[in-house]
């Protein structure tokens, strides 16, 4: 607003007054909107509740990147291995229901489990790392990750140690989703689902090229010595041995 000088002065009083009387009235206008906008509710969002969204995986050309061209195509148990993060995470909703991410050393639960393989390899998992289905590994809705859970097929006695590095399954009833290598290993791959026993055993190395402990347990088992290479080889259809080559 242009300030008033000496020359203004011979508009007369009359003049002036109105002036100012307009001024004011802009002024008292101003503060209104002022505070009108300050008693204006900011929008709340909760705090406590994380809602996972699907990662989108550009195509890149580092092999080590969730993504890339290389980790896609890799062939199963040849994925590269990238450190992720311990992770445990907030509570968190899909599909309506709400599922609590904790460390809990004495779980043990019996359920169905699933196993996923070529839509998500060499993708990014929920502590990133990338999805190898080739692996013996497993997608678990509230476990650390990445931590070590005993899974037991309940129909034929098979138990194997397993990475669990990823989050799911989200499908009533199930409690695990394992790679496709690990149902293989369990030997519910064709049927897609089976009852299970989980039993956590504990935080797993972050270093996802440390698989001794799985190696180890899975060698142990009589079954083991023919089914513990990773799926394609000859040695997972019961044609030679698993020893160092199980993943």
């Amino acid at each position: 607003m242009r300030m008033m000088n000496c020359g203004d002065c011979r508009l007369g009083r009359r003049t002036a007054g109105l002036a100012l009387t307009g001024v004011a009235l802009v002024a008292i206008g101003m503060t209104g909107c002022s505070n009108s906008n300050e008693r204006q509710p900011t929008a709340w969002q909760p705090s406590n509740v994380e809602r996972p969204q699907p990662v989108a995986h550009a195509v890149t050309a580092d092999p080590t990147r969730p993504g890339s061209i290389a980790a896609l195509k890799a062939p199963p148990g040849s994925v590269p291995k990238v450190r992720g993060v311990y992770k445990v995470g907030k509570p968190y909703v899909v599909a309506g229901q709400t599922y609590y991410p904790a460390e809990n050393p004495s779980y043990d639960r019996t359920g169905i489990a699933s196993w996923y393989g070529t839509d998500f390899h060499g993708k990014q998992t929920a502590n990133g790392e990338l999805f190898d289905m080739g692996a013996i590994s497993a997608a678990h809705p509230t476990l650390p990750l990445p931590s070590l859970a005993y899974v037991t097929n309940l129909r034929n006695g098979r138990t194997i140690l397993v990475r669990v590095n990823d989050r799911g399954p989200y499908k009533p009833g199930r409690i695990i989703d394992m790679s496709k290598h690990s149902a293989g290993l369990l030997g519910f791959e064709s049927q897609g689902t089976t009852e299970i026993r989980v039993r956590y055993a504990g935080p797993a190395p972050l270093d996802p090229n440390d698989t001794s402990r799985e190696r180890q347990y899975l060698a142990g088992q009589p079954w083991g010595r023919v089914a513990g290479a990773p799926s394609g080889s000859r040695a997972w259809f019961g044609l030679g041995m698993g020893g160092a080559n199980a993943r």
